[in-house]
């Protein structure tokens, strides 16, 4: 199931989680993130053993800002509460699955 992150719970759900965490930085106007984030749903579904969130960074501009989120989307992969990887723009649920299993 996929999160929906926030300033005030982003610590919780992604910086101390035991399992890796796949963030989409995303936008309700922005039009690749609206395709993104079909793809992302649907990899929400998929994994195990791992979370899968989106942060709207219009709604939670502190976390945005904090991970400088200059472009959108942006999709990181946190893992011990750091980030092991980012991938920007359109991605393929396969590449996202990969790189979360590899985190």
């Amino acid at each position: 199931m996929e999160l929906n992150l926030t300033d005030k719970n982003f610590e919780t759900e992604v910086l101390k989680s035991d399992v890796p965490v796949l963030v989409d930085f995303f936008a309700p106007w922005c039009g690749p993130c609206q395709m993104l984030g079909k793809i992302v749903d649907a990899l929400a579904g998929e994994v195990s053993g791992a979370k899968v969130g989106k942060l709207n960074v219009d709604e939670n501009p502190d976390t945005a800002a904090a991970y400088d989120i200059m472009s959108i989307p942006t999709v990181k992969i946190f893992k011990g509460g750091k980030v092991v990887k980012e991938l920007m723009g359109i991605q393929t649920k396969e590449k996202m699955k990969e790189e979360l299993a590899n985190a």
